[in-house]
């Protein structure tokens, strides 16, 4: 049998002990958590990452929250909400107990201000687009004008001026008189002057926020129109981009812009969650506490949780296995299949909705030759990598998208064939891999990423002939370097932030914050649109289909495996559900030895 510790550790202090962190935790309710990596920032409209999340989900809420138990989302900031017949409008009614944690009332208004800012090209979120869906939220983020912004434009110009000309230039010349013919004139140079105006207000737009569907109808009432009706609509509001910021204290360290931050540190972060930020020691510890101001406080039961930054995976089970963590954000893949076989009790393996791949920069030589990208896809040995490295549960992914998202099945194949990958390397000009340039695989520090990075690049010399280097940065740089392009091949894992197969193959839409490898298809764009616009489920799920076949035929992305979730749980944690999205919110769990 698996021998595990009950946490009962002590450890020697001077002339007396002290007991273990998990020990504690029982008495005072606080939780201690692994949390991966150092956070890129608590910003929720400028991070991206899962250690962001796990963060923010504590502190912040938004419109609805994810089930924590799976299924439909539930209430977050508003308490119910209506849908019109067609689909487009929502009415969210904000509950009327919701409070920032400095006091302040929580209002529609704070949800009409948080949208705009996210949607605010100069702010440079990854996540805007997860708005687009909204009336006019698209063309205020890109600089264009909607439609009915036009008609204003035009309209507003002209005025009644336009009816006047009109009437004069129906009548008869001969019936003129010399003042109606002298107005005609006025009129016809005028109308000169509003056309230029006009198309100067048009070809160099000013959009307004007027003409974005997201209105306050009062303080506690905030109505939103779509563009096209949206079935994921209520599930992506769980996502911490659609989540509000304060706006006071966001103005008072900055503008509406500002990437910065300063908003953020302790003693300044004002969000909505059930916990506050107590304190941050950078690369040490992360601890947020009860927020005795959250509309349903008396369902929390913990009174802090402690986060680590522990990028090694070794020395997190180090901890675990001393009782100073009840949780770990992940396991030490060499371990996984004796824990599995003895019999861990500590030890669980969920699904999870997420895809590792590898990004490719598609616009930079060799990658800008779908040749050599495919070359690279079809020399990956997948079941290898999920034996024997990840060996931790993880299946082998032929497409981006994991098969059953909502009950989603893509029909890609990428298998494992050297010889038409030599075929197409050879054609693209590298017989052999002669000639290739070195290439360099990008990833955030994790043993786990090292050695896959170690199996691929061996591959890739192996089958290929291609001589590869690998890049190890810690978090914040790495997400830095993909963000601005400076890389040829990029570790990256997208997990779904809502269950639809639209949170995947949207991101690789042409100017997508989080597309990043530089690839635009317009037949990809158009499907996943036209699928978005298509209420029939099993025909927007075939469009999609037919999109995800272009994608993993032009490969700017290469999947090579579909997660599982991998982590030690204390027994002394209840109310933490396994979910597909991997989403738990702290007001359902506590600390309880039986």
């Amino acid at each position: 049998m698996y021998r595990f510790m009950l946490f009962a550790t002590f450890f020697l202090a001077g002339c007396g002990s002290s007991v273990s962190l998990v020990d504690q935790g029982l008495e005072n309710q606080i939780m201690h958590v692994g949390n991966g990596s150092e956070p890129q920032g608590l910003d929720p409209h400028i991070v991206t990452g899962v250690p962001e999340h796990h963060l923010l989900i504590t502190m912040c809420e938004g419109l609805t929250i994810s089930n924590p138990e799976g299924g439909e989302n539930l209430p977050g900031m508003a308490e119910s909400w209506e849908v019109s017949d067609d689909g487009k409008t929502y009415i969210f009614n904000i509950r009327k107990n919701a409070k920032w944690s400095n006091g302040d009332d929580f209002t529609a208004h704070d949800m009409v201000w948080s949208w705009k800012r996210i949607l605010t090209a100069s702010l440079g979120s990854q996540y805007p687009d997860m708005l687009y869906y909204i009336e006019g939220a698209e063309e205020y983020h890109t600089g264009k004008l909607t439609q009915e912004q036009i008609d204003d434009i035009r309209s507003r110009g002209y005025g009644s001026d336009i009816t006047e000309l009109r009437a004069l230039k129906n009548k008869k010349r001969s019936s003129l008189t010399t003042n109606e013919i002298e107005r005609i004139q006025f009129l016809e140079e005028r109308k000169k002057d509003v056309d230029k105006g006009i198309k100067d207000d048009i070809e160099n737009p000013k959009p307004s926020w007027d003409y974005v569907g997201v209105k306050a109808l009062d303080d506690k009432t905030l109505k939103v129109t779509l563009k096209n009706p949206t079935p994921f609509f209520i599930g992506l509001l769980s996502h911490y981009a659609t989540w509000p910021v304060h706006k006071e204290t966001v103005l008072e360290y900055g503008d509406i812009d500002d990437r910065r931050g300063l908003w953020t540190r302790p003693g300044r972060f004002v969000c909505n969650g059930a916990m506050n930020l107590k304190s941050w020691e950078l690369n040490k510890k992360i601890v947020v506490e009860k927020n005795p101001l959250y509309w349903d406080a008396e369902s929390v039961k913990l009174n802090e949780i402690h986060f680590y930054p522990v990028s090694d995976v070794n020395t997190e089970d180090r901890m675990f296995s001393a009782g100073q963590l009840h949780l770990t954000s992940t396991v030490p893949s060499e371990m996984c299949p004796l824990w599995i076989e003895q019999g861990n009790p500590n030890l669980r393996i969920d699904p999870y909705m997420g895809t590792y791949f590898y990004r490719t920069n598609t616009t930079i030589e060799p990658l800008n030759d779908v040749r050599v990208r495919k070359a690279l896809a079809l020399a990956i040995d997948r079941n290898h990598i999920t034996k024997n490295v990840n060996k931790c549960g993880a299946i082998p992914a032929y497409s981006f998208t994991p098969p059953g998202s909502n009950g989603y099945f893509p029909d890609t194949k990428i298998g494992t064939d050297l010889e038409l990958a030599k075929s197409l390397l050879a054609e693209a000009g590298y017989p052999n891999g002669e000639g290739f340039p070195e290439l360099e695989i990008l990833f955030n520090t994790s043993e786990g990423h090292r050695q896959i990075a170690l199996a691929i690049q061996q591959m890739w010399k192996k089958n290929l002939g291609i001589n590869v280097i690998l890049d190890n940065m810690d978090w914040k740089v790495y997400l830095s370097r993909e963000m601005i392009g400076d890389f040829q091949i990029s570790r990256a894992g997208w997990i779904g932030d809502y269950e639809d197969p639209n949170t995947f193959l949207d991101t690789l839409r042409p100017n997508r914050g989080n597309n990043k490898t530089g690839w635009d298809n317009k037949e990809f764009d158009s499907l996943v649109k036209l699928a978005n616009e298509t209420t029939n489920q099993e025909k927007r799920y075939e469009l999609l289909r037919e999109a995800e076949r272009i994608l993993i035929d032009e490969m700017p992305i290469i999947p090579i495996y579909t997660y599982v979730r991998a982590y030690q749980l204390s027994p002394d944690v209840k109310g933490f559900y396994p979910n597909y999205l991997d989403h738990h919110h702290p007001k359902t769990i506590y600390l309880e030895r039986e």
